[in-house]
């Protein structure tokens, strides 16, 4: 099955042709990151604009590039959620428009379930169930996959997503935007031993993450110490961020007695997560899974509406954007995570999502907080 599927979420337009949920044709993606960077983060009404000058052109490269036209494609996909309103309307006008005039299969796809799909492009015979640690600037969670459309929430951040405090520690340090890139590329050359910045583990029943305080200990830090090297800065702030998740993650695949591990997300492209995530997956004797850097970025939706379409998922036109994206089967995990306390995680894009568990119907209630908006790179698994 051929599928066109179309993402604008945030501030990169992308459009990708996908054939039997397993091998993508063409991934077409359009970035606003020199118009944004001025700025030190996302400007949702200027994505909006930059997002209806490019969508059809990107569209059009992806099926020239895999060699296709319309009236080859059999399906339309696209990411109806969550991210930023006005950029989601505008893939999701596009992708119903066109599903509308040719009478295709259509499905609204959750963001963050297309972005931890993706590791099936390249690892297509992954078997469940696994342990998804997805990790970006709008997201730290931590979710137990059992099949497509079924998944557990472990954890997730209290406060800041691990790609957030990239960023903001990168601000602090001028050292430009994105800050996820820039701080790897620095660290390379700093020494990751030189700072002992705090590690927050919470505690070791519960599988949350917090980056808050670290934030904190690096301004503190820099005003102290303004000549200290800046390349020690990043790679201790890094190493402390890293021990944070790879620990997290261990920890609950000991607590699932599950062997493999799938890292995915923006922050997934850093190198010393993944040298870390290896390292320690092998010496504990669990299987590391992530997807090569060129897949981490972009995929969105793209594996996952495949997949959903081929299952024989469907959403009428009417499908409408969301900010906020509940994951069609979820359920609360391990931990302390009690069912009718608040638990606060991060959404795509630096919206702030509250979930509530209720006890008996189980059902997701949300509030939703605006932040500041920065690209959220994603990736996770299907059946």
């Amino acid at each position: 099955m051929l599928v066109l599927a179309i993402e604008s979420s945030c501030d990169e337009t992308a459009a990708a042709v996908t054939a039997g949920g397993e091998k993508a044709l063409s991934n077409i993606v359009s970035s606003q990151t020199q118009i944004h960077r001025k700025y030190g983060g996302i400007v949702p009404e200027l994505a909006s604009r930059k997002h209806i000058e490019v969508i059809i052109p990107v569209i059009k490269e992806a099926l020239l590039k895999a060699g296709i036209t319309l009236d080859h494609v059999e399906g339309i996909a696209v990411t109806n959620g969550p991210g930023l309103i006005g950029s989601l309307l505008v893939g999701l006008s596009v992708a119903k428009s066109i599903a509308y005039a040719r009478n295709l299969p259509f499905v609204g796809v959750n963001h963050v379930e297309g972005h931890l799909s993706a590791i099936f492009l390249e690892n297509p015979r992954l078997r469940f169930p696994f342990i998804g640690l997805v990790v970006s600037g709008g997201h730290t969670c931590l979710y137990r996959f059992n099949h497509l459309g079924s998944y557990e929430w472990l954890g997730g951040t209290r406060d800041d997503a691990a790609g957030e405090a990239f960023d903001k520690v990168a601000k602090l340090l001028n050292l430009g935007y994105p800050g996820g890139p820039v701080i790897d590329k620095v660290a390379t050359d700093g020494d990751p031993q030189a700072i002992s910045f705090p590690r927050a583990f919470i505690s070791k029943d519960t599988f949350d993450f917090s980056f808050s305080g670290i934030k904190t200990s690096v301004l503190q830090y820099v005003r102290k110490h303004p000549r200290a090297r800046v390349e020690d800065i990043a790679a201790s702030f890094q190493e402390a961020v890293v021990d944070v998740l790879i620990s997290k993650a261990v920890q609950a695949a000991r607590a699932s007695d599950l062997p493999r591990i799938v890292l995915s997300g923006g922050v997934a492209s850093n190198r010393r997560l993944r040298i870390r995530l290896k390292e320690i997956a092998e010496a504990e004797g669990v299987g590391g899974k992530y997807p090569f850097p060129h897949s981490l970025h972009r995929q969105c939706g793209h594996d996952w509406g495949d997949r959903a379409l081929l299952f024989g998922q469907r959403k009428d036109i009417p499908a409408n954007a969301q900010r906020l994206f509940q994951f069609a089967n979820l359920e609360c995990g391990y931990g302390t995570q009690s069912q009718d306390r608040w638990l606060s995680i991060h959404s795509a894009h630096h919206g702030k999502m509250v979930l509530s568990h209720g006890t008996k119907s189980r059902i997701l209630r949300a509030q939703f907080e605006i932040r500041d908006c920065k690209p959220s790179p994603l990736v996770i698994s299907p059946q």
